[in-house]
């Protein structure tokens, strides 16, 4: 959810490290048929509404009496916050009806007849278990470009254009080829192996950052009854949340780019076969939680919040999805990927952080200046408290957490990230290939490799041979570095 970053010996700065972006991972890739169609469908899509007049407030020119179609992911964060901001949309334009709003689950199947019939939303909260391929998406112009958003005047600040208050690396990612913008990612994202401060307190021990320490303390919470780690077993694309950046770690980001590029012998690199090495053993040392490969997400973030296991890879939106199971007292934290060994090309401290909750505007779309607006409003200070305060997470504003209490996880989160430094990595694999991604490095690759049933060996050389066949096959885009 391309990258323009270029790597040199000099070392790279953060906004160059940090371009290497993608979604929160929650995605699937959509069968074929729903992308044939959607590329395909002439019907009913051209009737779009009159462009109103632009004006100091109103400066995207979004049709005053016009409604507003928007459909939400309905998962980790909930819909709340984007029913708040509809409502400040419709004070600003009285005279419309009021946002025709929908949320769910299941936003493949529940937007591909409108899709296929010509008629999309306005706006889209692309995200979930059954998000559509942002690359197919793109490769075969559905979207609307939001370059006209990224130069609008932001909402709290007109003399400031809105690509201008985003965070780093915010505006890279909805880029896939070339200066137009695709998506807005809404949420800022860290992920990394998450765990419980009491947890570690209660054994004596702080978060290790050494993997000989990882190794030493699962061992002393497996004599206690509690295992080192568990992770999403039906969704193992979670397990690369942690994985990815330890990659980068150990071999330099050079190595995460060769591997978004498809480039041959990508996944044969020294430092994948050492990251996937050191995570198998995890598994062959009885470290992973009995079970694990059958739970999903949910099922998973569930037994750890209960001290079943001391970590888990995610993103920082478990706080939220996680809420409801967590004690009071669990004290929710995030570490970095741990180091293997002094000759690591980046050091502790480095992780993966980016935008997530992909939003887009179709190309069909009846009023897309009104969803490009209704994205303006999202990104003032107060949307972007509202969301941060309701949900435990970041948004892409550059900002808005002035007298916001951070709660423990964001806390830690925004401390990591600062330890972090330069040293931010943002794989583009998951958005620029999804079905590469989940199916096949995650549930055929990882997923078997992590229950015991491939060896890393085996499991690189199937990966590798998915990433071979993604490469020759003619019917996708394909995205590069640059």
């Amino acid at each position: 959810m391309g990258s323009t970053s270029a790597h040199s010996n000099e070392g790279l700065g953060r906004r160059d490290l940090i371009k290497r972006s993608a979604a929160v991972g929650l995605i699937t890739v959509p069968t074929m048929s729903f992308l044939a169609s959607c590329a395909s469908s002439d019907s009913g899509g051209d009737e779009k509404v009159e462009k109103g007049k632009t004006s100091a407030k109103n400066p995207l020119g979004a049709n005053e009496t016009a409604q507003l179609d928007v459909v939400i992911f309905n998962g980790g964060f909930g819909e709340q916050y984007a029913i708040d901001a509809e409502k400040r949309y419709n004070e600003a334009f009285p005279k419309a009806p009021k946002v025709k709003h929908a949320a769910t689950e299941k936003i493949q199947s529940t937007l591909q007849p409108r899709f296929n019939g010509g008629t999309p939303p306005d706006l889209i909260d692309n995200s979930g278990a059954e998000q559509m391929d942002m690359g197919v998406l793109v490769g075969k112009k559905q979207l609307t470009d939001l370059t006209a958003l990224m130069d609008a005047p932001s909402y709290d600040d007109p003399a400031k254009k809105v690509r201008d208050t985003l965070r780093p690396g915010i505006v890279e990612m909805g880029q896939f080829d070339g200066d137009p913008v695709w998506i807005m990612y809404y949420a800022y994202t860290v992920y990394g192996v998450w765990y419980s401060q009491k947890a570690l307190e209660n054994l004596d021990a702080t978060y290790p950052e050494t993997w000989d320490d990882m190794l030493a303390l699962c061992a002393k919470a497996k004599k206690k009854g509690i295992a080192g780690w568990t992770y999403a077993g039906k969704h193992p694309y979670y397990i690369p949340f942690s994985l990815y950046p330890l990659i980068a770690k150990i071999g330099g980001v050079e190595v995460l780019d060769k591997i978004d590029n498809l480039e041959p012998n990508a996944w044969k690199d020294p430092a994948v076969k050492t990251a996937f090495e050191a995570y198998y053993e995890l598994f062959k040392k009885g470290y992973i939680l009995q079970g694990t490969p059958g739970l999903d997400h949910i099922q998973s973030q569930t037994a750890w919040s209960k001290g079943k296991a001391l970590f888990i890879p995610n993103g920082s939106w478990v706080e939220n999805e996680a809420a409801k199971t967590m004690p009071a007292d669990f004290n929710l934290a995030v570490g970095a990927p741990s180091s293997m060994d002094a000759s690591d090309a980046l050091p502790f401290g480095t992780l993966w952080a980016s935008g997530g909750e992909p939003f887009i505007v179709p190309q069909k779309a009846k009023n897309p200046q009104g969803g490009m607006e209704l994205l303006r409003i999202m990104l003032s200070e107060e949307s972007s408290k509202n969301f941060t305060s309701q949900v435990k997470s970041l948004t892409a504003l550059n900002g808005g957490t002035d007298g916001i209490e951070l709660t423990p996880g964001l806390k830690s989160a925004v401390a990591t990230l600062e330890k972090a430094g330069e040293n931010v990595v943002n794989p583009r694999i998951q958005d620029w290939y999804v079905k590469l991604q989940k199916e096949q490095i995650g549930v055929a690759g990882l997923g078997e490799m992590m229950a015991g049933r491939a060896t890393p060996a085996e499991t690189i050389k199937k990966i590798q041979g998915y990433a071979d066949a993604a490469a020759k096959d003619q019917s996708i885009k394909h995205y590069k570095h640059q």
